[in-house]
C-alpha cells in the first residue's frame, strides 16, 4: 500500500488551449501491461483539451527512453511542444532497480534541462506491481493522466 499526499494536479487552473501542440509520447515496451494503460490514459486527457497531434513511440526499456526521447527531438519533422515518458520500474532482489532508476532519471534530468521543451517523467519506480496497479486506476491518481496534465500546464513555460 503506498502513502501519498494529495495533490492538486488535477486541478485545471494553469491549463490553456494547445491545440495545434504536438507531443510525443515514449513509453518502453517493459511491463507493458503498466504501460500500456499510462499511454491510453495520457492520450485520453489530451484529446479531452483538444490535443490532436500525439506521435506515439516505443523503447524496449527505461534506461532507452532518453535517447530515444532525443533522437526523436533532434531528427523530427515537425515541432514538438513537449515530450511524455512512460516506464515502470519494478525493484527486484537485486541493486538493478536503483542502477536503472538512477539512469532513467539523471537522463531525463538532461535533457529538461537541455531540450527547448518539457520533457515530462511518467515513469513508476515501485517496490512491488501492486504499488504500479493503483497508479494507473482510472478515477484515483492515474499517473498517465497526470502526466498529460502536467504536459499541458508545462507548454506555458516552453522556450
Amino acid at each position: 500500500m503506498h502513502s501519498a499526499t494529495k495533490n492538486n494536479l488535477e486541478q485545471l487552473t494553469g491549463i490553456q488551449q494547445y491545440k495545434d501542440a504536438c507531443i510525443v509520447i515514449v513509453k518502453t515496451e517493459w511491463n507493458s501491461h503498466i504501460t500500456n494503460v499510462l499511454e491510453a490514459s495520457c492520450i485520453g486527457t489530451l484529446q479531452q483539451h483538444q490535443v490532436t497531434n500525439i506521435l506515439q513511440y516505443t523503447v524496449p526499456g527505461a534506461v532507452e527512453l532518453p535517447f530515444a526521447i532525443r533522437s526523436i527531438v533532434h531528427t523530427a519533422s515537425q515541432k514538438i511542444d513537449a515530450v511524455i515518458a512512460f516506464g515502470c520500474v519494478i525493484k527486484g532482489g537485486t541493486p538493478h532497480f536503483e542502477y536503472v532508476c538512477q539512469s532513467v532519471t539523471q537522463g531525463i534530468t538532461t535533457l529538461n534541462l537541455t531540450l527547448q521543451m518539457p520533457i515530462i517523467f511518467g515513469i513508476l519506480t515501485v517496490d512491488y506491481e501492486d504499488q504500479a496497479l493503483a497508479r494507473i486506476k482510472p478515477n484515483s491518481g492515474n499517473k498517465g493522466k497526470e502526466a498529460a496534465i502536467t504536459a499541458l500546464k508545462m507548454l506555458a513555460y516552453k522556450l
